[in-house]
C-alpha cells in the first residue's frame, strides 16, 4: 500500500460568535472524522480507522500521509523522498510530494487526531480454519538444482514438456523439464515476472528492479525458441512492469501490447499501439502506482477486446475498460477497496458456468510497513450477474494471501482452489502459506497443505500440465528474502536453496 493522495481546497466559512435571526446560522466546522472522508475520497477509498492499529497509523501512515501533503518534519525529508535520476524527475513531474504544504495546521491535526482515538490498539483475529496435514491426490516433486537464496519471480509451465523458472538474483530464466532438470538458462535482467510462449519466441516482462523504485529500468523482451531468430527489446523504459497483455485493440490486424507499470510512486496501465512503421506508441489509460495486472476479455459481447485491470497501491480495484473503437476505452471502477488492503492478485474464473466472467480476487501484501496480521485478508470470489455488477460470493481469511488459482483438480465436478500466502501468520501458522481448498460442494472447503510447505516462501504459484498427463498441477516458487519474517526463516530458506516445487496431481 503507498497512499497518495489529490487532496482538493478547503472552503471555509467566515465564523461568527453568535447567530440572529436575521443572520443565518455559522455551519459548525467539519470534525476530524468529516475532515478525513472528504479528503481521503477524492484519491482512493476512505480509509476507517479500524483497519489498521494505533500504533501503525502514528508510526507508518500518518506522517506518510503528511508528506503527500507537503508536510515534512525538516527540509531534508522531501529531498529524501526523491531518488536520483529519471525515477525521481517523474515523481516531481507529478508533483507527488509538494514542494509547501496546502493543508493548515489545525484541519491537519484534527485528521491526526480522529485517527489517533479511534484506531484499535490491536486488530481483531479471526478464527483459524483447520488445515490438515497432507495433500491427498498430489505428490511434491523437488528439483535436483539449488539457487541460494532463492529468488523466484516466475513460474511458468510448458505444456507437456516442463517449466520455466525465472530468477532475479541470478537475473537468469531457466528451463526445466518435465522430470525437472536443468536443460537451458538465459540471461534476461532483473525479476522477470511475466511470460508468454508463441509458436517462435518468448515474450517477457522484466521488471528491471524488484525492489520499489520509479526508474524505468523495466522492458518486455523477445526471446527466440527458433534457429535464425535474435533476441531483441519490444519495449523499453518501462517503471517496474509486472504484467503484460497482446491483442488487436484497434482493429488494425496489428498486434498491440497493455502493460502494467506498478512502479512505486508513479506508473500506470498504457496500451501501445503498433504502427506501420514497426514502432510502438503509448496511449495512457490510468497514470496512477500500482497496475498489477490486465486480462484481455470481450466483456460485452460486442466482438471488441476489452481489459480489466488490478490496482493494488493506493487507490486499489478493479477497473473495466470498455473498448469504443479506433483505439478508444472507457473507465468503468468495477469494485473498489480501502489503501491498507494489499491487492495482490486477480484470476477470472466462470465460477457458475453462467458465461459470465467471474473475479477471484486475493489480497495479502504487505510490504509497506512492518507486517500486519490483518483480518480482512485472504480470497474473495467475485460473482457477475452478466452486466459486469459484482457481487461477493464468499471470503476465505487467509493472512498475507498473495495468489489463488481454480480448477477441478479432482474431476469431481467442481472447483476447488490453491493459494499461496507470502505473509503468513509466521509465528504461530507458517504452514498456512499454501492451502489445497477441495470443494465439498456449495463453496464449502476442506484445507490441505503439504508438509514441505516451510521449506519455502511461496511468492507464485501456477497451474498446468506438466508431463501431458491430462491432469492439472502445481507450481511454487520461492523467494527468500524481501520484508524478513522473525526467527531464523531467511537463513534456513537461504541453506535450503529451494528454489520452486511442483504439487503433482496424481489423478492420471
Amino acid at each position: 500500500m503507498a497512499l497518495r493522495f489529490r487532496l482538493l481546497p478547503l472552503l471555509f466559512a467566515l465564523l461568527g460568535c453568535s447567530a440572529s435571526p436575521d443572520r443565518p446560522a455559522t455551519a459548525p466546522a467539519p470534525d476530524g472524522e468529516a475532515l478525513a472522508q472528504q479528503y481521503c475520497v477524492s484519491c482512493h477509498q476512505y480509509p476507517a480507522p479500524a483497519l489498521l492499529d494505533r500504533s501503525t497509523w502514528e508510526t507508518y501512515v500518518l506522517p506518510r500521509m503528511g508528506y503527500l501533503m507537503g508536510r515534512y518534519p525538516s527540509d531534508s525529508v522531501r529531498q529524501q523522498l526523491l531518488e536520483k535520476g529519471a525515477g525521481g524527475a517523474r515523481v516531481m513531474q507529478r508533483n507527488v510530494f509538494p514542494v509547501r504544504p496546502w493543508l493548515d495546521d489545525a484541519t491537519w491535526q484534527k485528521i491526526v487526531d480522529y485517527y489517533r482515538t479511534e484506531a484499535p490498539d490491536t486488530l481483531p483475529r479471526p478464527a483459524d480454519t483447520p488445515i490438515t496435514p497432507g495433500l491427498p491426490g498430489f505428490t511434491v516433486k523437488t528439483p535436483p538444482y539449488q539457487l541460494s537464496p532463492p529468488s523466484t519471480t516466475l513460474v511458468r509451465f510448458r505444456e507437456g514438456q516442463g517449466l520455466f523458472v525465472a530468477d532475479a538474483h541470478t537475473q537468469r530464466l531457466y528451463q526445466f523439464d518435465a522430470q525437472l532438470r536443468l536443460q537451458q538458462a538465459a540471461n534476461v535482467g532483473e525479476a522477470a515476472v511475466a511470460l508468454e510462449e508463441t509458436d517462435d519466441q518468448l515474450r517477457l516482462t522484466v521488471m528491471g528492479s524488484f525492489s520499489p523504485t520509479d526508474a524505468p529500468s523495466g522492458q518486455v523482451l523477445a526471446l527466440p525458441t527458433q534457429p535464425g531468430l535474435r533476441p531483441g527489446v519490444v519495449l523499453g523504459n518501462l517503471q517496474r512492469p509486472v504484467h503484460t497483455a497482446y491483442a488487436d485493440l484497434n482493429g488494425d490486424g496489428r498486434e498491440d501490447l497493455v502493460t502494467c507499470e506498478f512502479a512505486k510512486w508513479t506508473g500506470g496501465l498504457s496500451w501501445w499501439e503498433l504502427t506501420t512503421e514497426g514502432r510502438y506508441r503509448r496511449h495512457a489509460l490510468r497514470e496512477k502506482p500500482g497496475a498489477t495486472q490486465v486480462y484481455v476479455h470481450d466483456l460485452n459481447g460486442d466482438a471488441r477486446p476489452d481489459l480489466i485491470a488490478l490496482f493494488g497501491q493506493g487507490d486499489e480495484g478493479i477497473f473495466l475498460y470498455y473498448n469504443e473503437g479506433e483505439g478508444s476505452f472507457r473507465e468503468e471502477r468495477a469494485l473498489a477497496f480501502p489503501p491498507s488492503w494489499g491487492s495482490s492478485a486477480l484470476t477470472l474464473v466462470d465460477w457458475n458456468d453462467d458465461g459470465a466472467v467471474d473475479l477471484l480476487y486475493t489480497n495479502g501484501d504487505n510490504a509497506d510497513y512492518p507486517p500486519l496480521l490483518k483480518p480482512y485478508h485472504g480470497i474473495r470470489l467475485y460473482l457477475n450477474d452478466g452486466q459486469q455488477h459484482f457481487t461477493e460470493q464468499f471470503f476465505y481469511p487467509m493472512h498475507g494471501a498473495y495468489r489463488a488459482v481454480a480448477a477441478d483438480f479432482d474431476q469431481d465436478g467442481d472447483r476447488d482452489l490453491a493459494a499461496i500466502a507470502f505473509f503468513p501468520d509466521f509465528a504461530h501458522r507458517p504452514e498456512a502459506a499454501f492451502q489445497y481448498l477441495e470443494n465439498r460442494g456449495d463453496d464449502h472447503f476442506t484445507a490441505y497443505t503439504f508438509p514441505q510447505v516451510t521449506d519455502g516462501r511461496w511468492l507464485v504459484l501456477e497451474v498446468g500440465d506438466l508431463e501431458g498427463d491430462g491432469d492439472l498441477d502445481l507450481a511454487l516458487g520461492s523467494l527468500a528474502f524481501e520484508v524478513i519474517p522473525p526467527g531464523d526463516w531467511v537463513a534456513r530458506w537461504t541453506a535450503r536453496g529451494l528454489p520452486f516445487v511442483v504439487l503433482e496431481n496424481t489423478l492420471h
